[in-house]
Formats: C-alpha cells, sequence, structure tokens
C-alpha cells in the first residue's frame, strides 16, 4: 500500500519532527515520486527564505529574572 504524504508531512520532515520511520518513509516517497519532491522542494526553498529568530533578552530583562531567582531561592540548612 503506497501512503500518501501531505505539505503538513513534509513541513515536519523539513522542520525534523518526524518519527525514525516516518523520515525513513519520507525519504522513500522523495525518491519514487517527482510531483512530491517538486512540492518538497518549493517548501524547502520557502523555509530557507523566512528569517531565522534570534533572542536576545535586555540586560535589565536578565537582572530582573536573576534578582528574582535569589529572592525566590530556598536557603538550604547548615
Amino acid at each position: 500500500m503506497k501512503q500518501t504524504f501531505t505539505s503538513a508531512h513534509l513541513l515536519r520532515y523539513i522542520y525534523r519532527e518526524t518519527s525514525a520511520s516516518e523520515t525513513l518513509a519520507i525519504d522513500a516517497a522523495l525518491h519514487q515520486d517527482d510531483a512530491l519532491w517538486s512540492k518538497y522542494q518549493m517548501l524547502l526553498q520557502a523555509y530557507r527564505q523566512l528569517p531565522k529568530a534570534t533572542f536576545r533578552p535586555s540586560t535589565k530583562a536578565i537582572q530582573n529574572i536573576l534578582a528574582y531567582s535569589k529572592q525566590a531561592a530556598v536557603e538550604k540548612p547548615a
């Protein structure tokens, strides 16, 4: 029985969110199905054009977190 893969499957594959067995099945399908390969290439190109998110909290935010951590820390008995 031939499994049909959707765009959702391919996106999970691109983001490496598939199980090992799904990855193997999609790999095999991509090598056998030209239409699926074309869809994969289109989604991969779109993925590569997305801006990469970078997270840099402000110094004040880090200081607030550290201050809260010190305040909330439970002292260990000696």
